[in-house]
């Protein structure tokens, strides 16, 4: 008998762990750096939030797909590898998700390094056009992984969260690195600090749905034989 997939409910409960998860680590990583006088340092925060990732991944993937993004919600609902009614859905699960764990780190630390926020270190066109080109190669991976029956389990853990560690050690400086509205949102609405918020927006949906459609085509051009192979 095949097993039946998760309910809607518990895929959404899922997505709400893994991206509580996500800031509850990473911002909470950034704000520990602050207190510490710079314990963690700039790479151990990068490589914080790749590890939770992966961890969230592994833990999470087979329930909901461990999307804990809207940007890559909606760059598989655009690939048609995720039904569109449930894009509200899982948005709202990740933005409370992000926001439970910022308000747990505020109460824990108080409103310390703008709770983690992503914040512009460039002029704003630089930062929306950075965070365009991170998350394309973030979703072009992602696509990789979730579309070839190769990729399981751990080796998808590995090569997102990879994904995620690189982009993030190299890229703070300019953008913050996020990739992810709701790993944006959280600590903008629990710090109150909006700078350049629609930045991280903008960037990562533009990069995800372009690495969606891009990798699909290339998949489909992929498995189509070539007229000079027939």
């Amino acid at each position: 008998m095949a097993q039946r997939p998760p309910s809607i409910a518990r895929r959404c409960v899922a997505e709400f762990i893994g991206t509580f998860g996500l800031l509850f680590a990473g911002a909470g990583a950034i704000m520990i750096n602050e207190i510490s006088g710079g314990a963690t340092t700039h790479l151990g925060i990068g490589l914080v939030f790749g590890l939770t990732v992966a961890a969230m991944i592994f833990a999470t993937g087979h329930i909901s797909g461990a999307h804990i993004n809207p940007a890559v919600t909606l760059g598989f609902a655009l690939a048609r590898h995720f039904p569109w009614k449930l894009v509200p859905m899982y948005w709202g699960s990740q933005l409370l998700g992000a926001t439970a764990a910022c308000l747990i780190l505020r109460g824990l630390f108080g409103n310390v390094a703008d709770m983690g926020a992503t914040l512009p270190g460039a002029e704003e066109w630089v930062v929306v056009s950075f965070e365009a080109l991170l998350t394309f190669f973030l979703m072009f991976v992602i696509m990789a992984m979730a579309t070839d029956v190769r990729a399981v389990g751990a080796a998808a853990a590995l090569a997102i969260g990879g994904t995620v560690a690189l982009e993030s050690i190299f890229g703070g400086p300019i953008s913050g690195a996020s990739m992810n509205p709701a790993r944006s949102f959280g600590p903008a609405l629990v710090s109150a600090n909006w700078t350049a918020h629609w930045a991280y927006w903008i960037g990562p949906i533009v990069g995800a749905a372009a690495a969606a459609f891009t990798y699909a085509w290339l998949r489909e051009s992929n498995t189509k034989p070539n007229a000079e192979d027939q």
